[in-house]
């Protein structure tokens, strides 16, 4: 039971640590900050998984679920960041913002649960594909350096050791197996860290700081503070999560022989729910499902929710133990660089994946995916697109998960749901951008 779990940890461990890295690094936290916020976020993960896997009440799937922080959630937070002057108040806002957006989640999922037809995996796609694009600038920014206004940002130094560190994760992914392949980006992690080391680009500050045992002291960074635009940014990210989370469970359903029912599914997502209200009072950020985990269980054919619920025992000491999580802020930013592209990349070929599902020789379901990735990516593409606007409604509109979702579940409304069945968009078409015949319409 100890290495079933740990090997759940070490399947999810670099997606959980990243985003509190991204979003340390925005607010500007030193090195010791950015150490208790990782922790904050590996403590809450184990509560989270606990809520899922052990269930009280009507709380938990109780299904071998892993929960950690979602990645959903990293591109608002960043906009939320950016568009904050005192960047002191930038995690208390999304701490507020998590609990608002938790609460209304926990009250909305049984009701939720039902509607997911309105999800379908045009929409899901979709979203998980935006997700891992709004990420990958991430990457290549970790891969230049820690910090843009240094001599040696962009050098070929820092280029070199991201790629060195990329190429290790592809060649342990290609010519490893079991364990060692599920853990090859911590394993990359490992090695690049190795060899920056010469380079002189290797802080082991942190680590010498850190204390053996610590514990999350609630609300570490200040109290919560509620705002408006921060909350609607994050209420669609939860949105966003909640269906991630329905689809895990209907596919674990299957893997473990216990098809998930509407029951489970609600209690899931109240797990998932109350898992990120409670988070920011520990200062951590929304949780969500973790999909790698998933497929962990699919390939080890271990299906006890109790060997994953030891799995978050796990994470909940680690997150008591600051020394461990410190081990993280000890790797160069340019090595998280080149393992970031595997990471992140994973999750737009995740969504690419799901848009395979979709249906995408239906002329209705190329528009939804196409408008909704363009709406998406104009954040990346142009940031300053929309500088006109003011502040508040920038914080959602400079997140392109967040635009790309209510684009993608508005058009999917309109072409698949609004009018009857038979009508001429449920037509097949050769290609969007190609004339076609004439379409009969079926009265």
């Amino acid at each position: 039971m100890a290495t079933s779990g740990l090997q759940h940890v070490a399947a999810m461990y670099a997606g959980v640590v990243a985003p509190p890295l991204i979003v340390g690094a925005a607010v500007g936290l030193s090195g010791t900050e950015l150490t208790f916020l990782t922790g904050a976020c590996l403590f809450t993960a184990g509560l989270a998984t606990f809520l899922q896997t052990l269930g009280i009440w009507k709380i938990g799937a109780r299904l071998p679920f892993v929960n950690g922080v979602t990645f959903a959630g990293v591109a608002p937070m960043t906009a939320i960041v950016a568009s904050t002057k005192d960047k002191s108040d930038a995690l208390p806002i999304i701490f507020g913002a998590v609990i608002v957006a938790g609460v209304l989640g926990f009250l909305a999922a049984p009701i939720f649960c039902k509607a997911i037809r309105f999800f379908p995996p045009v929409v899901t796609g979709t979203v998980i594909t935006l997700i891992g694009v709004s990420l990958l600038p991430v990457a290549f920014g970790w891969a230049q350096g820690p910090n843009p206004a240094a001599h040696d940002y962009g050098s070929a130094t820092n280029l070199t050791l991201a790629g060195i560190t990329l190429v290790i994760v592809l060649l342990l992914r290609r010519f490893t197996r079991g364990f060692v392949k599920q853990i090859a980006v911590l394993l990359g992690l490992v090695a690049g860290t190795i060899i920056a080391i010469p380079f002189g680009v290797t802080d082991f500050g942190p680590v010498a700081e850190a204390r053996v045992v610590g514990f999350p002291t609630p609300f570490h960074f200040g109290a919560p503070q509620f705002q408006i635009a921060a909350i609607l940014s994050m209420c669609v990210v939860m949105v966003v999560s909640m269906t991630e989370s329905t689809a895990d469970m209907l596919a674990l359903g299957e893997i473990v022989e216990r098809p998930a029912d509407e029951k489970t599914i609600a209690a899931g997502l109240r797990a998932d729910t109350l898992g990120s209200a409670l988070s920011p009072l520990f200062n951590g950020f929304m949780c969500s499902a973790f999909a790698q985990n998933i497929g962990l269980v699919a390939m080890t054919r271990i299906r006890s929710r109790f060997v994953v619920a030891f799995g978050g025992g796990f994470l909940v000491l680690m997150g008591l133990c600051p020394m461990a999580a410190s081990l993280i802020a000890v790797v160069p930013r340019p090595v998280l660089g080149g393992a970031g592209v595997v990471l992140f990349g994973s999750v737009a070929a995740s969504g690419i994946q799901t848009l395979a599902r979709a249906g995408l020789d239906k002329d209705n379901n190329v528009l939804i995916v196409a408008v909704s990735i363009a709406v998406g990516i104009i954040p990346i593409t142009a940031p300053n697109f929309y500088h006109a606007f003011p502040e508040t409604a920038r914080i959602v509109l400079d997140s392109g998960i967040s635009t790309g979702c209510v684009a993608a579940v508005l058009l999917n409304f309109v072409f698949n749901h609004l009018g009857k069945p038979g009508s001429v968009g449920a037509q097949d078409v050769t290609h969007p951008m190609e004339a076609g015949e004439e379409i009969a319409v079926v009265r």
